[in-house]
């Protein structure tokens, strides 16, 4: 498999020596022995790439007989490597120092190795496995904190930001997490809570244990925060080589390009097999997204979390793109409230990093009820919207069955942006369903038939043949083809590589302001 960058990028250097192994690390001697946030890091970079920066650095801190306690590099290992020969920067809390407590000194050199990565156009990772603030040290370590947040909003959508979590996470030190593009957590050993269980009793007397206050399984599957769940850390670190596959080294570069052995125009008939012909059946639509995209390419991102919609990174053509697709399997593939934040951060981290967006639509509207609305599921929906409306990148989607009402609108269709649109025969495109339509439209008048039943069905045949088919929006422009779903792979490859020279500039302004 070959893989090719942004032609103004400099050529990567693969790396030649290989891992240590036990004897090789034994034979160090006990004096440098690697430690686990060592080991971690050499786990995320290519070997032997790994440069060390601020390896002496100490803190300054006399109080409270800190000055007995003068550790080199201040529980923290920051430096500079390769990823798959492609420059990133990274740090690594070290538990055993101080606890990982993040002092002052402790926080420049996350800072400053920060300022290093943007400067440089590199990605960033943090390997968070800390105390939270040093208590010694005071303001002194908050406002460290504060020097750490400013730099990853200044770093966002510039360079890629990713933070894995090994260790307990808490109070201010989950902020610089939620503000980086994706949050690795292990599961059982990762934790991420403002408040811990303790001072949830003392407050609200709530028993709770630490696990399900912030675990990794709390994250992934109920609040969102976390976007990737592992078993272990090395699986994790593994999985964030893999993330940085996909994503390019800075918001200016075109993302890595890796031509494997699926070829282009292979048609893909097996998407048959998973799809049911009722409309009212579930089926997975990974079934779908395995088959279309280069084979066993698709890292799903948020998997655990609101999962009505399936979202994450796949190859097409061995280019990086980024999938939406409604989950029929889950709720009927409705868009709720998590659904529509889950989409939208999602495309506009797509956008960012300039990763065309291809939309697999099966979706009949918003999911009703009180708790929907009173949540305010109309500013949350409104977000799905303003992310679609506001990329720029190659917007391509598939229409395979239901797309009625407002959500027909928000996934990616042509009167939001959407590039090239197309349709299976089997698509329904309408304001709502047969029946919901009939009873709106006919009530009355189906009131006063002798056979109510009978006039009701016929009223839903005439409805189904004139709007639930995509010919009326095929006729308006709004649909582009109407296609096989055998021809998907190969019709979305031809256009994906016919669109991706797209260039719109954004409108001049400081930022747009996004529905909270």
């Amino acid at each position: 498999m070959s893989v090719t960058h942004d032609p103004s990028a400099p050529s990567p250097q693969p790396a030649a020596s290989a891992r240590p192994n036990e004897a090789e690390i034994a034979a160090v001697g006990e004096a440098r022995r690697i430690s686990v946030a060592r080991a971690r890091l050499e786990a995320l970079f290519d070997p032997g790439t790994f440069d060390e920066i601020g390896d002496r650095v100490l803190h300054r801190s006399t109080l409270f007989g800190m000055e007995k306690k003068q550790i080199p590099g201040d529980g923290v290992i920051t430096g500079v490597g390769t990823v798959d020969g492609r420059t990133v920067y990274a740090f690594a809390q070290d538990r055993t120092v101080l606890g990982g407590s993040l002092g002052e000194a402790h926080a420049l050199k996350i800072a400053r190795l920060q300022d290093m990565a943007l400067a440089a156009g590199a990605p960033f990772v943090g390997i968070n496995d800390s105390g939270g603030a040093r208590i010694q040290e005071g303001v002194e370590a908050l406002g460290g904190y504060g020097e750490i947040f400013m730099r990853n909003v200044r770093s966002s959508g510039q360079i890629p930001q990713i933070s894995v979590i090994c260790g307990p996470c808490a109070g201010g030190a989950v902020y610089s997490p939620a503000l980086t593009d994706f949050v690795f957590m292990v599961d059982g050993s990762s934790y991420m809570f403002l408040t811990g269980p303790k001072v949830v009793k003392t407050v609200t007397f709530e028993d709770v244990t630490v696990e399900e206050l912030g675990g990794g399984r709390t994250h992934s599957e109920k609040t969102g925060v976390s976007h990737f769940l592992y078993p272990t850390d090395l699986e994790a670190l593994a999985g964030v080589r893999k993330l940085l596959s996909f994503l390019p080294s800075n918001w200016k570069e075109k993302p890595p390009v890796m031509e494997g052995p699926d070829a282009t125009d292979r048609l893909c008939p097996e998407v048959l097999e998973v799809f049911p012909e009722s409309s009212r059946t579930p089926y997975d639509v990974r079934g779908i997204i395995d088959n279309v995209f280069d084979r066993s390419t698709f890292l799903e991102v948020h998997k655990g979390w609101a999962q009505n919609i399936v979202v994450g990174f796949a190859r097409l053509a061995g280019r990086s793109v980024g999938v939406v697709a409604n989950q029929p399997l889950e709720q009927a593939g409705c868009l709720d409230i998590n659904a529509s934040r889950k989409g939208a951060r999602f495309i506009r981290t797509c956008n960012a990093y300039g990763i065309p967006i291809i939309s697999i639509v099966d979706v009949p509207g918003f999911l009703p009820g009180c708790d929907q609305e009173h949540q305010g599921v109309i500013n949350h929906g409104a977000k799905l919207l303003y992310a679609y409306c506001e990329a720029t990148v190659p917007k391509l989607a598939v229409i395979t069955r239901k797309s009625y009402g407002g959500a027909y609108i928000v996934m990616s269709s042509k009167h939001v942006g959407g590039d090239v649109n197309l349709a299976w025969p089997t698509a329904q495109i309408a304001v709502m369903g047969a029946k919901g339509a009939v009873e709106v439209l006919f009530r009355r008048k189906l009131a006063g038939e002798a056979d109510p039943e009978a006039a009701a069905l016929e009223a839903e045949r005439h409805y189904e043949e004139t709007f639930l088919t995509p010919d009326q929006a095929t006729g308006r422009g709004f649909v582009d083809a109407v296609i096989e779903p055998a021809e998907t792979r190969r019709k979305l490859a031809r256009f994906l590589l016919r669109t991706e020279t797209k260039n719109t500039a954004r409108p001049e302004r400081k930022h747009g302001n996004i529905p909270t």
